[in-house]
Parts: C-alpha cells; structure tokens; sequence
C-alpha cells in the first residue's frame, strides 16, 4: 500500500506507518504526527508542498545551511549569536537575520537571555526533512 503525507492524531498514525516514518511540520498541533512516504514513492499535494517548502527555502541559502549546523552541532546543542559571528565575515545584524529566517521557518527555536538571543535546532524538523527526502526506514 502506498502512504503519501496524511496529517494523522498519534494513534492513528501508529496504526498506519511506524515511528520511524512519522514526522512533524512546524505548523502541526502539538500530539499530531504525519505518516510519510518519502518523496520517491508517493506525491505530496499542493497544500503538503506549500508546508515543506518553506523549510527548503530557509535551507537553500548557504550561510543558513552553515547556520544550522554551526547551531546544531554547538556543544549544548545551542549557541548565541555571539559564538557564531567568527565563523562568518558577516555582520552580526546579518547574521542575526538569517537565524531569524531560520526560526521562522520552524527550523530552530529561540530563547532570549539578556541581550543575547540563545538557538536551538529543531532536530525533529531536520530528521523529518530527512525522512521525507531519503529513502524509508528498513
């Protein structure tokens, strides 16, 4: 049977595709899951496009690709403005827009401390960019 991306409440989608072939889009409810076929084995609809798309485009653009794995592979699993301008010859208001690009698109989330804006990846949105790309769980 073939699945393509269904918007499914958790145990629905445990009925319909394991764990590992479950993902979360940032627009979903909190207990929603979405059983996914990747994209080599069924079609996503216009309106599943228009949800993915933006996470893609956030991602298409070198320094946020940079970004996210500067911000996903920091120790602590999260890192500052502050601990990432050195790695770039850009400035930090500059640098600070393309985190903002990247927290809109639901790829990392933020916590402000102080003055200082505190990243987090949100590795449940990479690992289900991921899944949908790839090729499914054996």
């Amino acid at each position: 049977m073939s699945k393509s991306l269904v918007v499914l409440g958790p145990a629905e989608a445990d009925l319909c595709c394991g764990a590992g072939a479950q993902v979360q889009l940032p627009s979903q409810q909190p207990g929603q899951a979405v059983c996914c076929a990747p994209l080599s084995q069924g079609q996503l609809s216009a309106e599943q496009a228009e949800e993915v798309a933006p996470l893609l485009k956030a991602l298409a653009d070198p320094v946020r690709l940079r970004l996210m794995s500067l911000v996903a592979s920091h120790p602590g699993g999260e890192a500052c403005v502050c601990d990432l301008n050195d790695a770039f010859d850009l400035s930090q208001p500059t640098i600070s827009h393309h985190l903002k690009v990247l927290h809109e698109a639901g790829l990392l989330d933020r916590d402000k401390r102080g003055v200082w804006v505190y990243y987090r990846a949100r590795t449940q949105a990479l690992s289900s960019l991921g899944l949908l790309i790839g090729s499914p769980p054996l």
